[in-house]
């Protein structure tokens, strides 16, 4: 079924029949199982690449840090694609890509005892994971307000991100389990398996009809969102600092229970965003950041000096309950200033500044660990959340 033949039994916006919630729900829950397969090697890579293979802790930042550089590299093509040949099929094309890196993971895990090669295989699956993602939530996001409406923009990235973090939450403890279980193999063909069964979710679902009129430049879209592009980059350093340190600061100090950290960031996204999703959209995206990014800077304070591990974990939820809002509330403000036609292309621009984020903070705070230990990345995480604030006060002055 071609998308112009489908789009139309999907009411976009004007008195839907079904809930917002209703009408997201077959897609979130694809969104949840992709995503799924992309937590269980978060805690798992870290110790792999630092233990296994014994490459220290740059190498783990260049790892952690090349998904997301191959994400932003891959946004420009993705939001084109969503645009002009609809998002259905963007979505689909991510998590066949998905099946593609689980493949890579294998070959990395065969070639463990030659370090290097392994990590030459591991990076290459981190790059095709990073493009899958790119083409999986920019098509999700673009598909979710294509059914229910830009006027519902923020609620669409609320709930699709429920569905990513729910899906980490969940999938960091189970991976460390398959990884105990099965070693890093077990990650390889989860990775491999996964996405076929999001793809039973997604085929049958209807696509939305790409917008008519012309389409901006996505050089220029990117000029159209850049400030509040910039608020979701800076808020989404503390996030990239749960995800590729946190492991190793539990070992560092001594601790266990290192996955628990993404079960209680998770917990802190959720709840967060089940009840408070609509605020960007009712109070205005500038205004829900302001107090997010605040609650993110006290999380990340929490676990740099936190002396015990329930310390550590109640930093983990602040951090997620302030990064939760803060990705739909800027992002509100990004979709409002681009025209309908190029809404695929502003969501790819929009989610670049998370990659750029994470593409380039994590290998930094690889540096910076290596020269003051791993809780100072936390200082960084903290220190970027504050200054999100400044994005935040000068996009109300422009409001």
């Amino acid at each position: 079924m071609s998308n112009s033949t489908a789009a139309g039994a999907m009411p976009a916006a004007h008195g839907p029949v079904r809930s917002v919630f209703l009408q997201l729900l077959p897609l979130t829950l694809a969104v949840f199982v992709g995503f799924f397969m992309i937590g269980l090697p978060m805690p798992v890579l870290p110790l792999y690449v630092d233990g296994t293979l014994a490459l220290g802790a740059l190498a783990v930042g260049v790892v952690a840090g090349l998904q997301f550089a191959a994400a932003l590299l891959s946004r420009a093509h993705a939001g084109a694609m969503t645009d002009r040949r609809g998002a259905k099929r963007a979505v689909v094309a991510g998590f066949v890509l998905g099946s593609i890196a689980g493949l890579f993971y294998l070959l990395a895990d065969d070639l463990s005892a030659r370090p290097q090669a392994a990590l030459a295989a591991l990076l290459a699956g981190r790059a095709v994971m990073g493009c899958a993602e790119s083409l999986i939530v920019t098509g999700a996001l673009s598909w979710g307000v294509g059914r229910v409406g830009p006027q519902n923009a923020g609620r669409v990235m609320a709930w699709v991100g429920v569905a990513i973090y729910a899906a980490y939450a969940l999938g960091a403890p189970a991976g460390m389990r398959l990884y105990g279980a099965s070693g890093f193999a077990g990650i390889g063909w989860a990775s491999v398996l996964i996405p076929l069964a999001a793809l039973a979710l997604v085929l049958p679902q209807r696509g939305v009809r790409a917008a008519g009129g012309a389409r901006t430049p996505f050089y220029r879209v990117l000029g159209m969102v850049w400030l509040p592009g910039l608020g979701l980059a800076l808020s989404s350093v503390g996030f990239g600092m749960i995800t590729g340190f946190v492991s190793l600061l539990f070992a560092e100090r001594g601790w266990d229970g290192a996955a628990w950290m993404f079960t209680a960031f998770g917990a802190g996204f959720i709840l967060a965003r089940v009840f408070f999703a609509g605020l960007p959209d009712k109070l205005g995206g500038a205004r829900v950041a302001l107090a997010c990014v605040l609650i993110e800077a006290a999380g990340q304070g929490l676990i740099w000096a936190g002396g015990t591990p329930a310390w550590a974990l109640a930093g983990a939820l602040l951090t997620g309950a302030g990064y939760s809002l803060a990705f739909p509330a800027f992002g509100v403000e990004a979709v409002r200033r681009v025209p309908a036609a190029s809404r695929g292309a502003a969501m790819g621009a929009y989610v670049a500044f998370l990659d750029v984020a994470l593409g380039l903070g994590s290998p930094a705070a690889g540096w910076l660990a290596g020269l003051q230990g791993y809780a100072a990345v936390y200082v960084l995480g903290g220190s970027c959340a504050l200054a999100a604030m400044v994005v935040g006060m000068a996009l109300r002055g422009k409001a």
